[in-house]
């Protein structure tokens, strides 16, 4: 089942609550977490930015690149950094890229070009994976393209945490979503790192929409406190 321009909208719109705090989400937005790779047993400090929040040692790289490309206002004051972000040492007390980037966020050219990259290396692979596994429910697309956005996919060792099969597999499809969920609630309840454990919103706002039934997305979605 195809998910409709509205749907859509309303997915993107809660995840950019989840990450910037606002449905339109904030493409100029900055913050420094300790959810780094591990040095000394450790996680170091990294940039996340813009609409959906991608990290430095992630694909900010690749967003960064993409804007030079398309020649965006402030793509020269960003070509020094095309090759050093995402590299050692972490960039995030570098006052420059950080002013840099947030003038960049106002740019029309930069809200495009992270609209195109958070679509073609988040929502379109989430899809990929929902349609694989047969999934059609809206609310469903919801789940696993916040997942992508949070963790990159959804992660094997919370999908064998469970017992429902994925509908390609002859399971539930709602009976793998509230299980699913449940199983991601509890990780990030529980997790060691007080960044994620801080998430819980996010599996709080599904299980809320589950509890109303609001599979279709036709109803508004609490999203940690703002009505989508």
């Amino acid at each position: 089942m195809p998910i409709t321009t509205t749907q859509k909208k309303k997915i993107l719109q809660v995840v950019n609550v989840f990450e910037t705090g606002t449905p339109a989400g904030k493409y100029d937005n900055i913050s420094v977490y300790a959810d780094g790779p591990v040095v000394n047993g450790a996680k170091i400090k990294q940039i996340t930015y813009g609409r959906s929040q991608t990290t430095e040692f992630g694909v900010l790289k690749i967003l960064v690149q993409q804007y030079i490309a398309n020649h965006g206002k402030y793509a020269a004051a960003l070509q020094p950094y095309a090759q050093r972000i995402g590299k050692m040492p972490s960039l995030h007390t570098d006052a420059v890229l950080k002013s840099t980037l947030k003038k960049a966020g106002a740019d029309p050219m930069m809200k495009t070009t992270q609209d195109r990259f958070f679509d073609q290396l988040y929502y379109q692979p989430a899809y990929a994976w929902y349609a694989a596994m047969k999934f059609t429910l809206p609310l469903s697309m919801l789940v696993i393209y916040d997942s992508f956005i949070h963790s990159g996919s959804i992660l094997p060792f919370l999908r064998n945490s469970f017992p429902e099969s994925v509908p390609k597999n002859g399971g539930d499809e709602k009976t793998w979503i509230k299980q699913y969920v449940a199983a991601r609630d509890n990780w990030l309840r529980h997790h060691s790192n007080a960044v994620l454990r801080n998430t819980v919103y996010r599996t709080e706002c599904f299980q809320d929409a589950i509890n109303k039934n609001n599979w279709d997305l036709a109803k508004s979605i609490n999203a940690n406190g703002t009505l989508v």
